[in-house]
């Protein structure tokens, strides 16, 4: 059955996020609105407010709302609170570290200081998980829509997901990272005026702020083994959330690297504020009496013990009145939409700078590189599309390349920005050591069988993706100081974007 309000509300906002990103593209203040700088970082002028905001706007996705409510439903608080601390000290210390230099060299993706240090056949094989990991984010967060929609607003899944791709790539292709960039700011405001809203009404059917309270359980870990997995995905969320180039994209439209690292730090603390209204939503879930809620004959309780990701949309769609089921229904788009577009304009910037221009097109004009950018962020939108449409462990594939960008990228970005003696040789034995280890726990969304039978702690599962970063970093130090005399380090210079 369709909730006609929720669906009346979402065509609104969709109607309205397209013509502020068009808008916003035609009153830029950059004179040549069709250049390559302007497409890929905003012409590097982005207002630092703005910055800000969608900084936060595309960390505080789809999967970061959904799942901090879905794991405050299913585990409790510290669960719940760990992607928001571990995405807060991620961007603080992207700011403290990276984000200063990364702008100061004028660098136009993640990948250019790679390619500087390393060359580009290096560069061009590291760029290959960036972008999935970019693609399979957007995938795994139009199915996280799409089940949104379909337990509030009775949507189907593929309805869902066509029409929210077809919105987002739609204004990405005609504006570039500022249309994605004012558009987050708007998203930004509807996901925290949806949620807000919403709070105390969920407060009140789960019978009061002390029984939510309440519900939060003991603060604590019932063995060693959970202190150590949950120590183990702290480390993978802070570290592995700095080598992705959708952070990079923003820090690089700053107008200056003190701006750059500025804005990366309070985005931080945007973050960790933005982490609080889905954590009240979760455990106002944990708290209430699902029988004593007219749910239209659906046994929510039920449902929830075996999906617990459908928390938020229940919630929204039944604890909350009419109107604030159809604004929270607008936060959880916004969120999505405020991800999709960044990440898939992300991925087409790597694949056209770093792909396209070194191996097909070398010679490739700033006009030429603009219509590959565009022709791309249709082909990845579609590609995002189709994996959301037809896979069933998305969100499986997501968490693996986010682990390993964690394990491959962060110890190479690290050196090649910081290591004036890293070099080639160093870089692709590291990156070898480190495929190995992770390679080597196995993964099930790959039906890979591990092959080295990593000790079991206490019931918690062994942190080989750590420890395949530190001897994937340690072993790239090493070999580069052994190779000097024949892998001579190159200089971090720029690659050619205007600065």
């Amino acid at each position: 059955m369709i909730f006609w309000p929720g669906l009346i509300a979402i065509g609104v906002l969709y109607v309205t996020v397209f013509a502020i990103g068009v808008y916003a593209t035609r009153s830029a203040n950059d004179s040549d609105g069709d250049s390559l700088t302007e497409l890929m970082l905003a012409g590097r002028n982005l207002p630092m407010w703005v910055g800000l905001l969608t900084m936060t706007a595309t960390w505080v996705g789809g999967g970061y709302i959904n799942g901090t409510a879905e794991q405050t439903y299913a585990n409790g608080i510290l669960w719940g609170a760990q992607a928001g601390i571990g995405y807060a000290l991620s961007l603080m210390l992207g700011g403290l570290v990276y984000a200063r230099v990364m702008r100061r060299h004028g660098f136009a993706t993640l990948i250019d200081p790679l390619e500087a240090r390393y060359g580009h056949y290096v560069a061009g094989i590291l760029m290959i998980p960036a972008v999935l990991a970019e693609l399979f984010w957007s995938a795994a967060i139009l199915v996280a829509l799409g089940g949104t929609f379909g337990a509030v607003i009775g949507l189907d899944l593929q309805t869902s997901i066509l029409t929210s791709a077809v919105v987002a790539v739609g204004y990405t292709v005609y504006g570039g990272l500022r249309a994605v960039a004012w558009t987050d700011v708007i998203q930004l405001f509807l996901i925290l005026a949806g949620l807000a809203l919403a709070i105390p009404f969920t407060i009140t059917s789960a019978g009061g702020l002390d029984a939510v309270l309440a519900a939060a359980g003991e603060i604590g870990f019932a063995s060693t083994g959970d202190a150590i997995t949950y120590g183990d995905w702290c480390i993978i969320l802070i570290l592995g959330g700095i080598p992705w180039n959708v952070y990079f994209q923003r820090v690089l439209s700053s107008p200056s690297p003190n701006a750059a690292a500025r804005t990366s730090m309070i985005a931080g603390l945007l973050c960790a504020v933005m982490a609080i209204p889905p954590l009240l939503l979760g455990l106002a879930g944990r708290a209430m009496d699902w029988s004593v809620i007219d749910t239209q004959g659906i046994d929510v309780a039920a449902e929830l013990d075996a999906t617990p990701s459908l928390v938020l949309p229940y919630l929204l769609r039944y604890a909350v009145p009419e109107w604030v089921s159809v604004l929270g229904l607008g936060a959880v788009a916004a969120a999505v939409m405020s991800s999709v577009d960044s990440s898939i304009l992300s991925a087409s910037s790597l694949v056209a700078w770093n792909g396209y221009r070194k191996f097909l097109h070398a010679d490739a004009t700033a006009n030429e590189m603009t219509r590959a950018i565009r022709a791309l962020v249709l082909i990845l939108g579609t590609a995002a599309t189709v994996i959301a449409l037809t896979a069933s462990s998305v969100s499986a594939l997501w968490y693996l390349c986010g682990d390993i960008v964690f394990c491959v990228l962060f110890p190479q970005l690290t050196l090649a920005l910081f290591d004036k003696k890293a070099n080639r040789m160093g870089a692709l034995t590291g990156l070898a050591i480190s495929c190995f280890i992770r390679l080597s726990g196995g993964d099930a969304t790959l039906g890979l069988t591990a092959f080295i039978s990593w000790p079991v702690v206490d019931g918690g599962e062994f942190p080989f993706r750590t420890l395949a970063m530190v001897l994937g970093l340690t072993t790239a130090v090493v070999v580069a100081r052994l190779t000097q005399s024949y892998d001579r380090p190159k200089p971090l210079d720029r690659l050619g974007l205007a600065s």
